[in-house]
């Protein structure tokens, strides 16, 4: 029986619509996977241009930081071709360099022995100091291309290029000597540069013997030999402190932080924690700038009590406690511990620079500076500018703002203050000799193994209208800041304004 062509045509189309059914179902699977696909693809491309960007900073920005730190010995493959270069300071002073024998034997030297040990540094037995920090720089050269070449043809290793540094022989000599027999650290900057003039930390070592005394410096754990005090020993800052402590009040009473009154009866307690001023002196009625000249220890408990302890935190946070400093020189950090429900005792002792607050003496330098340059705080550097062996510039350092940390009229208020304290309080030797300071000095009290003293501090600058040079002096067991760390201070103002 014939059938229906158009039967068969409809037929036809049933059939092709059934399989095309199939397929309908499937597609949103189809999509799904293709959907999963995408979201993988970009998540790679993500993360491809995240490690990109991460490569372009580190190559922009960290570069210099990864080719001189201390764990780097790419450089040191260098020496079979160059012989290291030297330190020196500006005025062309040589700090460190490397002798070499008729048979190429390479020694290297340290012209002043101990007095730069911690700063300058040493390069055998590991590296430190600005050894380490500039240490791709002392393994490469700039020379000409043909000084070079004639090294090449003659088998010869060409020369290191130079680290002029912004140390200052005569400062650091005078610092050097000052702080004579006490362990300690001096550190001597520019504080509208931020240039460092003279470090000095104590006790030290002689980097011209390093080699053979190395046993005995290691295992002499009583006194640190090594530890470079100036950035990394951690002190109870005392007294100083209350530069930030007066800082909290001014910022809690803006507009009447002059009418503070306290009447110290040499005393004060709280809970079962007694502060005295030092000597159990009385000093009787006060306002907020005597009671900071005479730096007593009651009016300033009592603003520790008054003070909120998250504003107090927040600016000892922004003045870089509990954060690294702005420098490529190995340092420990400084502590400010105070909590938001921290006892009254932790409040006062805390507000005197007692408790569990640390810092470091280039720290306390870097504050100084900060409140001498109007309240702008500089990052501190070593190095001027590096040349090559020939004496040809290559790159430079500028003087570069890290941070403004307080405004100019509260940065006046401490500068007054501080003057205040030279003139006719705790630092008055400083005072009448033919420049003027402002400073502040701190008789940091510590307990260690059952053992109690006293370290001497003093944090200043000079001159006060127009700050040439910041200090920052402490005397480990050297008893009040007057008494020892103030003398220090003023022989190196002398050496600066007097020669």
């Amino acid at each position: 029986m014939r059938r229906d062509p158009l039967a068969d045509e409809q037929e036809s189309v049933r059939v092709r619509r059934i399989d095309l059914n199939p397929q309908k179902e499937g597609a949103p699977a189809g999509r799904k996977h293709n959907l999963e696909l995408s979201i993988a693809a970009w998540v790679f491309v993500v993360f491809f241009a995240l490690l990109i960007g991460r490569v372009v900073f580190i190559n922009v920005f960290e570069a210099e930081d990864l080719r001189n730190h201390i764990n780097n010995t790419k450089a040191d493959s260098n020496t079979d071709n160059v012989i290291r270069g030297d330190i020196r300071t500006l005025d062309g002073t040589v700090l460190a360099t490397t002798l070499v024998d008729e048979n190429g034997n390479q020694t290297r030297s340290y012209p002043y022995d101990n007095i730069f040990a911690h700063v300058v540094g040493y390069a055998s037995n590991g590296k430190a100091g600005l050894e380490a920090e500039e240490n791709y720089e002392l393994l490469s050269s700039h020379s000409s291309l043909l000084q070079q070449i004639r090294a090449q043809e003659s088998g010869e290793k060409v020369t290191g290029d130079r680290v002029v540094v912004t140390l200052n022989e005569r400062l650091q000599e005078t610092a050097y000597y000052a702080l004579g027999s006490y362990s300690g650290a001096v550190v001597v900057m520019e504080p509208d540069s931020g240039k460092i003039l003279a470090m000095v930390s104590k006790p030290d070592f002689n980097p011209n013997t390093i080699g053979m005394d190395w046993e005995n410096l290691i295992s002499d754990a009583s006194s640190s030999v090594l530890l470079n005090r100036a950035t990394q020993g951690l002190y109870p800052p005392g007294s100083t402190f209350k530069m930030l402590t007066t800082l909290a009040y001014l910022r809690a009473h803006p507009s009447d932080y002059r009418d503070f009154l306290w009447n110290c009866e040499g005393a004060l307690t709280r809970e079962d924690v007694r502060i005295t001023c030092y000597g159990d002196q009385v000093h009787g009625q006060e306002d907020l700038g005597s009671a900071f000249a005479n730096s007593c220890n009651t009016a300033f408990a009592q603003i520790g009590l008054e003070v909120d302890n998250r504003a107090f935190r927040k600016i000892a946070e922004d003045f870089l406690f509990n954060r690294p400093l702005p420098t490529g020189m190995q340092h420990s950090q400084s502590v400010f511990s105070l909590e938001k429900d921290s006892s009254l005792g932790e409040q006062m002792t805390t507000a005197i620079g007692q408790g569990d607050t640390l810092v470091t003496p280039l720290h306390m330098a870097l504050i100084t500076s900060a409140i001498a340059n109007g309240g702008i705080m500089m990052r501190p550097y070593y190095v001027d500018h590096i040349e090559s062996a020939d004496g040809t510039v290559g790159k430079k350092y500028d003087p570069e703002i890290y941070k403004k940390i307080l405004t100019p009229d509260e940065a006046g208020v401490l500068v007054e203050y501080m003057t205040k304290t030279a003139e006719s309080g705790t630092a008055a030797a400083l005072s009448g000799n033919g420049y003027t300071v402002a400073g502040k000095t701190g008789s940091a009290e510590y307990e260690k193994d059952g053992v109690t003293g006293t370290h001497s501090w003093f944090c200043g600058f000079a001159q006060t209208s127009e700050p040439h040079i910041a200090v920052a002096v402490i005397a480990e067991d050297g008893g009040t800041g007057s008494a020892t760390a103030v003398p220090i201070a003023k022989q190196i103002l002398d050496t600066f304004f007097y020669g």
